[in-house]
């Protein structure tokens, strides 16, 4: 449930109803736009409704919500929601690149990468510590000492970091190494590490689950935003269908989707998407034209010695031609680069 107030509500009127609904044992939500301010009611409406049969002071309407998802529904929160890391803003008229290795391997690795993307024009230096792979004998990450190549790749270039977690002590440990923690597709329905996630101050990606539909990877937002984290950016990587020539397919729909849906901001992974080089650009430059708040791109100094994902990876030069490519798309947009 939603309550719009009028547009000359006064603060003792939404004070009153604040107030009112914690009575009821309801949480609110408040979000103030340039015209209206909604208070958004999650809990057991009934109780609120029962005890306040007509309209309280300052009430235009009250709208019912008929989705299973409250904090993550743009009914809740008109607004397009900017992620702030400071330096970096994700959503709103803003428009990120996030570039690096699949997983992180060597310290050098990821200085010369981040020095590389950074030449580039991403914004933020992605790598994997820990890695969730199909195969238990495929390389599982260097974990900790990941994060400290990552941290240090940071101090030296000033890009933010984002780096995935696999577990409440992957979480744990990423505290203080990483700007935004990352939960994988297979993990978008762990609901144990979503809550876990959730409890943190630390902004987090959610990608798309393999098979997942759009109402259930914004479910499983809800699970991270419902603890507290609101600062959740949804990644679409491409869904598992029929199709073999890619490894999945990637889903641009969803991008103009979620934005009908969600004010959460929505980036797109072709890399992960495709599972090839050649195709990645294209499929860039097609989601910047959907509306999408930023890219994912897996960048490797030598892709044909990666230890993961190799055949995906774009090399720096490849990495630099496509941010070069893709800049017209994104001030056509109208987003700041």
């Amino acid at each position: 449930m939603i309550i719009v107030m009028k547009s000359n509500s006064t603060e003792e009127n939404i004070k009153n109803i604040v107030q009112n609904l914690e009575n009821c044992g309801l949480k609110a939500h408040i979000s103030k736009g340039e015209a209206i301010t909604i208070i958004g009611v999650v809990g057991n409406k009934n109780i609120f409704l029962e005890r306040n049969p007509q309209l309280m002071p300052g009430v235009e309407k009250i709208v019912h919500v008929s989705e299973s998802y409250k904090l993550a529904n743009k009914k809740f929160h008109p607004d397009p929601s900017v992620i702030d890391l400071g330096s970096v803003k994700i959503g709103g008229d803003s428009f990120v690149i996030m570039a690096g290795p699949c997983a992180v391997e060597s310290r050098e690795q990821m200085i010369e990468t981040a020095e590389a993307v950074l030449s580039g024009g991403a914004q933020i230096l992605r790598g994997g510590a820990y890695k969730p792979r199909t195969s238990p004998y495929s390389f599982q990450g260097l974990e900790v000492e990941g994060l400290k190549y990552m941290a240090e790749a940071r101090n030296k270039t000033g890009l933010k970091v984002i780096s995935e977690v696999t577990s409440k002590e992957a979480i744990e440990a990423v505290a203080g190494y990483v700007d935004i923690i990352q939960i994988g597709a297979r993990n978008m329905q762990n609901f144990e590490l979503l809550k876990a996630a959730g409890k943190t101050n630390i902004p987090v990606l959610l990608k798309r689950g393999m098979c997942a539909t759009i109402d259930e990877w914004l479910n499983a937002a809800e699970y991270i935003m419902s603890e507290g984290n609101e600062n959740v950016i949804l990644c679409e990587r491409g869904i598992r269908t029929y199709e073999t020539s890619t490894r999945n397919t990637l889903d641009l729909s969803a991008v103009p989707v979620i934005k009908s849906k969600s004010h959460l901001p929505v980036i797109v992974d072709p890399s992960h998407a495709t599972g090839v080089r050649d195709y990645v650009a294209p499929l860039a430059k097609a989601a910047v034209a959907a509306g999408a708040d930023g890219l994912m791109i897996e960048v490797h100094p030598n892709p044909a010695i990666a230890l993961s994902d190799g055949p995906q990876s774009l090399n720096p030069e490849d990495f630099r031609k496509l941010c070069k490519e893709i800049k017209p798309f994104i001030e056509l947009m109208g987003r700041k680069f």
